[in-house]
């Protein structure tokens, strides 16, 4: 069930009617815990009927893949409730890292199996054949449930924040496992700590005073655009290229890999802005995900802008776990590659993720590098409000004639490591690298040029977004203005949706 189809409509709607129509918290956390669940189950059982009919009639071997995946979810958040509870009631150090270990090995136990068993094991087929023995080792068919490494991390972000003492353990099952499958975020993110979410919990959402509503209806707009009128209008470009980039000139490797970062942008934080607005609607209030990466002026902006919540989990948990800067300038570079390489791997079960970690770790130790050397050029963006708080903003400085190269230059490298991250192998990878970056013409086949012009005019949308044009418009603008050029907008929007959407990039996460 994706945010941009119809019967998430109906199914929202249903959801927000009766939220709103309940007075009581409890009830209210109760109802979209179970809403929650059904939409999680969804993604596995296929036609309800179909699915409820096999097994009345006890025909389990008709069910389908991973019909019983959101058990999975369960005993996670089962899980993670207990060793909650056992850190608090811990007496002594020992036993508390005992309990932190048992949600890591089980929680990192079920990623690991799903998302890198066949992964681990064709890796050390490969490298037995390369010494020259030959081993029987035979991969599993193994289905990767939807989600897994974003309520994974969450739940996980839970227990080490207990840990840590940064929070009391959760007493109420029903707030964790409302706070792990809250449905908005379920499947791709953001990644919300607990520390932001469990607080929302305890009390009553209030309409007048939890909801913006104008804020977020234009923010579930943005997003649908994102995904339904530009990711999905750029995607048979991309596929056209990337199926057989030996048969296109150097000058369509350029356009198939622009669009592919336009794809993805617009995909994965049309996503999340939907995610964000649909919570918003009932009440909650998620994490920043997205703050224009591609105008980062570095890599280290970047990584500040892009995926901020999975960015900011590696961060604390990993990378500071490892180490952090406590130590001396190789040390604290090891942690940092350690970290970009996992935060690959993260993303899929195939080395071209790990080398699009690589590449963007050594990028942010080449920067930090230079910041030692030659002084602190560029400034930390400054963050005006917290992340939980409406409308975030986060200082956007004016794109200089040093700004522009600097954006342009990170941009440039982003798109190359972005060639790594869609090619399906290390030999298609370096096929497009020659193209792109030596510009070497390869095939004869070219896509249409004028589809630049329409790189440049997103771009230009995009950066009058970035100066928050649009934002003063709309938040000044009278109610019923408001209401009207909404509706208009829509009735635009629905003349250039397709017929049919492709799944989210980031459900194979």
């Amino acid at each position: 069930m994706l945010f941009v189809e119809f019967r998430f409509f109906i199914f929202f709607a249903f959801v927000f009617s009766i939220t709103w129509s309940l007075r009581s918290n409890t009830a209210r956390k109760l109802f979209l815990l179970v809403c929650s669940h059904l939409f999680y189950a969804c993604f596995f059982v296929g036609e309800p009927v179909e699915f409820f009919s096999h097994i009345t009639a006890h025909q389990w071997k008709k069910l389908p893949d991973g019909w019983w995946f959101p058990f999975v979810l369960i005993g996670s958040t089962c899980m993670d409730y207990i060793v909650g509870l056992g850190l608090e009631n811990a007496r002594d150090e020992r036993k508390r890292r005992a309990w932190l270990l048992v949600s890591l090995a089980i929680n990192l136990g079920v990623l690991c199996y799903f998302k890198y068993f066949n992964f681990f094991l064709a890796s050390a087929s490969a490298f037995l054949g390369w010494i020259g023995l030959h081993g029987s080792l035979h991969t599993l068919r193994i289905i990767l449930p939807y989600g897994v490494s974003f309520y994974t991390f969450q739940s996980m972000s839970y227990t080490i924040e207990v840990y840590r003492r940064h929070r009391q353990a959760e007493r109420s099952f029903l707030d964790l496992a409302f706070f792990i499958a809250f449905f908005p975020q379920l499947v791709a993110g953001p990644i919300v700590r607990a520390m932001t979410f469990l607080p929302q919990t305890k009390s009553t959402r209030v309409w007048s005073r939890d909801v913006d509503v104008r804020g977020a209806l234009v923010q579930f707009m943005t997003g649908f655009v994102k995904k339904a009128c530009i990711a999905e209008s750029v995607a048979p470009f991309v596929d056209q290229y990337f199926k057989t980039p030996e048969n296109f000139t150097a000058l369509s490797a350029w356009i198939g890999v622009l669009f592919y970062a336009v794809q993805i942008y617009c995909d994965f934080s049309g996503y999340t802005d939907m995610a964000i607005a649909t919570a918003r609607l009932l009440g909650y209030e998620l994490t920043v995900n997205f703050n224009f990466p591609y105008f980062a002026r570095n890599v280290t902006d970047f990584w500040r802008r892009w995926h901020i919540s999975l960015s900011t989990w590696l961060r604390d948990y990993l990378y500071i776990s490892l180490g952090g800067n406590r130590g001396s300038l190789l040390f604290t570079y090891r942690n940092l590659l350690l970290t970009m390489l996992l935060g690959g791997l993260w993303h899929g079960a195939a080395w071209v993720f790990v080398i699009w970690g690589g590449l963007h770790g050594l990028a942010l130790v080449v920067h930090r590098e230079w910041l030692r050397r030659f002084g602190a050029i560029h400034r930390k963006p400054k963050v005006v409000a917290d992340e939980h708080v409406r409308d975030v903003e986060i200082a956007n400085p004016a794109l200089g004639l040093k700004g522009i190269l600097a954006s342009a230059l990170t941009f440039y490298f982003v798109c190359v490591c972005w060639i790594f991250f869609r090619a399906g192998d290390l030999h298609m990878a370096k096929r497009i690298c020659k193209q792109f970056i030596l510009f070497r013409h390869t095939g004869p086949q070219s896509l249409d040029t004028r589809l630049l012009w329409l790189f440049a005019a997103l771009a230009f949308v995009h950066w009058l977004n970035y100066r928050r044009i649009f934002t003063k418009l709309w938040r000044r603008a009278p109610d019923f203005v408001f209401a009207a050029g909404y509706g208009a907008a829509v009735a635009a929007i629905l003349l250039f949706i397709p017929q049919k959407y492709t799944p989210f990039i980031y459900f194979q996460f």
